[in-house]
């Protein structure tokens, strides 16, 4: 009886709670969108939206395309791809022009031919120039190549290395389109030191003993590289290493026939030669072996500087044949000058052999 009597009263609760909960509860409908969803067409709403919506983007809430990238960012990307595309481009030329050229083993006549040319020209200017005016324009030459040397293999001045194939060819060294200086950087300064630091007829000659010691030497330590006792290698503590005693005699008597010429027909003056023809032949001998043991006493290869000093990077600057020699033949000059009792102020002929 309880139990019928309280099924009589629950009842009309139970329909009337079932009928709030139909009311109350949305209707089932199709979802498409979940089978869009698995597809990748749609996202669902219980996912996170794209993140252009959080950024406030809402072409993608409107069912719109994806907005594309600023054009700041693909411009830069451009630029950057471009100035990439640019500097491989320069450097793939310069090791273009390093493979055409001959390393330091090759004879190279031009170069040696256009390193004796310049000799003579300077010397002759040396002559011919009021001092002061040579000197300073060969201080300008020189500032001017280092600048050229410290910029032509950074991007955008990579022209710098066309043009110097363009003018000087195969006078080039493989070595110089490779990171190093190029040997006219230190003919310049060479030549500028030698004509500054002493008078102008001992200047003259040290540029002439640059001009002919320097590659006549060269020539002839590589035509008797075989001769092995003639070969220094490794010693006399590395002074020469890599050179020859053959190479260092044949550039000595090269140059004696024309020293003598440019000191026979110098101004004397009236009173003559001191100390004759036998002064001058042993002047002219003299000056050949200095030159050419300047040039041998610089080891093969040279010495660098480090690549950084005190943490800080340098200049590939090094020890160059082109710079010791016209400053010792210049220097010995002076001291073989006052041996024989000459004046130091003596001058050369106009045109220096004739």
């Amino acid at each position: 009886m309880r139990s019928a009597a309280f099924l009589l009263f629950a009842a009309p609760w139970l329909l009337l709670s079932r009928s709030f909960t139909a009311a109350n509860t949305p209707p089932s409908f199709p979802r498409p969108w979940l089978a869009r969803a698995r597809s990748g067409g749609l996202t669902p709403p219980f996912s996170f939206p794209p993140s252009g919506i959080r950024a406030g983007d809402t072409s993608l809430a409107s069912g719109g395309a994806p907005r594309s990238p600023p054009e700041g960012i693909i411009a830069a990307s451009s630029s950057s791809k471009s100035s990439t595309s640019s500097a491989e481009g320069e450097a793939d030329e310069t090791n273009e022009i390093a493979r055409k050229l001959k390393n330091r083993n090759h004879p190279n006549l031009s170069r040696k031919f256009t390193h004796a040319g310049f000799g003579i020209f300077f010397a002759c200017l040396n002559q011919f120039l009021p001092h002061e005016k040579f000197v300073r324009g060969m201080g300008i030459l020189t500032s001017s190549t280092l600048l050229m040397e410290l910029l032509r293999y950074r991007r955008g001045f990579r022209w710098m290395n066309q043009a110097l194939h363009f003018f000087l060819g195969g006078a080039l060294r493989k070595h110089e389109m490779e990171g190093k200086f190029t040997g006219s950087f230190y003919y310049f300064a060479g030549v500028a030191a030698s004509a500054y630091l002493f008078p102008q007829t001992a200047g003259t000659l040290g540029i002439i003993q640059l001009a002919l010691a320097d590659p006549s030497a060269s020539y002839f330590g590589r035509r008797t590289r075989h001769i092995y006792w003639s070969r220094i290698e490794n010693g006399l503590g590395g002074i020469g290493r890599n050179k020859g005693i053959l190479g260092f005699l044949g550039g000595a008597l090269f140059c004696f026939p024309f020293n003598y010429r440019v000191l026979k027909i110098a101004k004397w003056g009236a009173a003559g030669i001191p100390g004759g023809e036998v002064a001058i032949v042993s002047a002219s001998l003299l000056l050949g072996l200095a030159g050419a043991f300047a040039d041998l006493a610089v080891p093969t290869p040279a010495l660098t500087m480090p690549k950084k000093v005190l943490g800080i990077p340098v200049p590939p600057f090094h020890v160059d044949d082109n710079f010791v020699v016209p400053i010792c033949a210049g220097w010995a000059c002076t001291k073989i000058f006052r041996t024989f009792g000459w004046d130091d102020e003596m001058q050369l002929a106009k045109h220096i052999i004739f």
